[in-house]
């Protein structure tokens, strides 16, 4: 209905047939007086459509239908001129118009005309209203951030449809048995794919891909920017053909989600390496590591700073985020990390697994069958653990040696 009111003139008796491909069909300039008394139908309402797309899932081509309808009206040649026109017909400075002699002439058509606007918005909204421009930095801002979703969410589409066409034949069957694959990354599950479909992939993708196109005309939005996008959002992958991670930043209890991180989690973009582990004992040990650190923060340091045998063995036992960060494959993270190093720190948390928890019971067993207790056992287990680390701390430093 919104929609339909934006478009009079497709519903007008003098209707004007749809130009050929050498002259496109546009707006008649008749109809700018309309746009111009309605200014808040097209601008006030596309701002709040605007906030509420930015939190809807774009891969669903119900949302993403909506979208390009949208974009396709306003998108309609000249009629984002009218818009403009209006809003600075609306923005323009009050004019005191002196006292008219008999034989002076009327106000200017434009003057009358910013009356016009004037007298709609402060009818609807009020003398003290806060008037949030359409073509203006906050509203062009959010236009950017939208184009930066949509560029996600065909990303997004298009890992569903390598997905259902990777996908083994006998997982409809699975699927029809209610043993859909589950997914704790937050991303699409089976059952998703399955009723998406190919064909709804497709439409999703041909709505995004045109709805991108209508904001790029109606915002001037230039290929550098939707460049960078794709850039920045990572859809590349790494050296080694893994998927990033969600875009984070370093604190000092970890990685921290940002709010794009979030989005490409419950997208289905991005998501963590899970591993096996137990949350409660995880939680614990971190807590002991994080204790440690803070206490042990200037004597970490100094051991790592040492030349010697000593300072090598600590440097490659203790996490060292500044080093670390060449793991962290998100961009923003990589920004956050650059200059900012929180020394030698010490993790734990590996013991919380269940891989390390089952290896160390497995070594207990075998021990206990030569007739070796759990003391000596863990004795031996640390001895040999030395030794090992021992000379993988040789062998990292004579690697290091031998670089160019």
């Amino acid at each position: 209905m919104w929609l339909s009111y934006l478009q009079p003139w497709w519903y007008a008796p003098d209707k004007q047939a749809p130009g050929s491909d050498s002259q496109p069909w546009c707006v008649s300039e008749k109809w700018a007086p309309f746009v111009q008394v309605n200014l808040l139908m097209y601008t006030k309402l596309f701002v709040g459509f605007l906030n509420r797309v930015l939190r809807t899932d774009l891969v669903s081509p119900k949302h993403a239908l909506m979208v390009f309808r949208v974009a396709k009206v306003f998108a309609q040649p000249i009629l984002a001129e009218m818009i403009q026109k209006g809003e600075q017909l609306f923005l323009e400075p009050e004019m005191v118009i002196p006292h008219r002699h008999f034989l002076s002439p009327w106000p200017s058509a434009v003057t009358d005309a910013s009356f016009k606007v004037k007298s709609h918005v402060y009818s609807l909204e009020g003398q003290d209203c806060k008037y949030t421009p359409m073509f203006g930095p906050e509203v062009h801002t959010l236009v950017l951030r939208l184009a930066q979703l949509i560029t996600q969410a065909k990303h997004t589409a298009k890992s569903i449809s390598d997905q259902c066409v990777e996908s083994p034949a006998g997982h409809s069957f699975l699927s029809w048995l209610g043993f859909s694959s589950m997914d704790t990354s937050g991303s699409y599950t089976a059952n998703d794919l399955d009723e998406m479909g190919q064909d709804s992939v497709r439409k999703t993708d041909e709505y995004l891909e045109k709805a991108l196109e209508y904001l790029c005309q109606i915002f001037r939005l230039s290929k550098a920017q939707l460049r960078q996008f794709t850039l920045a959002l990572g859809t590349t992958q790494d050296e080694n053909g893994k998927k990033q991670l969600p875009d984070c930043i370093v604190g000092e209890d970890g990685l921290i989600l940002t709010p794009l991180g979030r989005y490409q989690i419950i997208s289905g973009l991005r998501r963590f390496e899970i591993g096996y582990e137990i949350a409660s004992l995880v939680r614990t040990l971190f807590r002991l590591s994080s204790a440690i650190n803070h206490r042990f923060a200037g004597q970490m340091a100094a051991l790592c700073s040492q030349d010697d045998f000593l300072g090598r063995f600590c440097r490659y036992h203790l996490t060292e985020p500044g080093l670390a960060s060449r793991h962290l494959l998100s961009p923003v993270g990589r920004r956050q990390v650059a200059g900012h190093t929180l020394g030698p720190r010490l993790s734990l948390c590996f013991l919380g697994s269940y891989r390390t928890l089952v290896s160390l019971l497995l070594a207990f067993f075998v021990a206990s069958l030569f007739c070796v207790g759990p003391l000596p056992c863990t004795l031996l287990l640390t001895l040999g653990y030395v030794l090992y680390a021992s000379a993988m701390t040789l062998l990292t430093e004579r690697g290091k040696l031998h670089q160019p």
